[in-house]
């Protein structure tokens, strides 16, 4: 047996030219002007990944009418969904506490607004002085209730939050605020729904 010692580098060379050869690549096999099927392409391109891609909605409206009533449906849930849960400004146990403190009493801000319509009428200038009078004074009253009632819901509030929850990070004037705000607006129009009834014991 030869030694590879023995051997020139030309004949190394030779040989590993004469190897690389013998192997037949099927691209050169082809005939000159030859066109790879679908098949075969398909083999060498790789799938596009799924992810990523639109997902297209179930059901698609056939008709306008489909879609107004869809759109109403939907604004009909979100409203009602808002009624019960509120929004992010609802969150936590202290803004459900002062709600409920709020809910579960009379306050004086649900006659504000229709006290303040009444005022407006009885001020124009067309009403005899009396009127007018009688406008200013009532409309004194009420933002004196008002004044008053928000003083003393505030005043509840903190005792009940130091009370239940005294490592709370929730902002007191904040808190106070969101109270009086709900105060003010007409019982059925306070969203999330009030959960006790007036009268209940907080």
């Amino acid at each position: 047996m030869p030694s590879l010692f023995r051997r020139k580098s030309t004949d190394l060379v030779e040989e590993a030219v004469a190897s690389s050869t013998t192997v037949a690549d099927p691209a050169s096999a082809r005939p000159k002007g030859y066109t790879p099927s679908k098949k075969e392409l398909g083999k060498q391109t790789p799938k596009r990944p799924g992810a990523g891609r639109r997902v297209v909605a179930e059901t698609v409206p056939a008709t306008k009418q489909e879609a107004r009533e869809r759109r109403r449906a939907q604004r009909a849930e979100a409203a009602a969904e808002f009624r019960r849960e509120g929004g992010p400004r609802d969150r936590g146990p202290e803004r459900a506490l002062a709600r409920d403190v709020v809910d579960s009493r009379r306050t004086v801000g649900t006659w504000f607004f229709g006290g303040a319509l009444i005022v407006l009428i009885g001020s124009a200038q067309t009403m005899p002085p009396i009127v007018r009078l009688i406008s200013n004074v009532l409309w004194a009253a009420l933002a004196l209730g008002v004044v008053v009632d928000s003083v003393l819901i505030s005043r509840r509030i903190k005792k009940l939050v130091q009370e239940r929850f005294p490592k709370t990070e929730q902002r007191m004037g904040s808190l106070y605020l969101y109270a009086i705000m709900r105060s003010i607006t007409f019982r059925r129009m306070r969203a999330p729904a009030p959960r006790v009834n007036l009268g209940d014991k907080i």
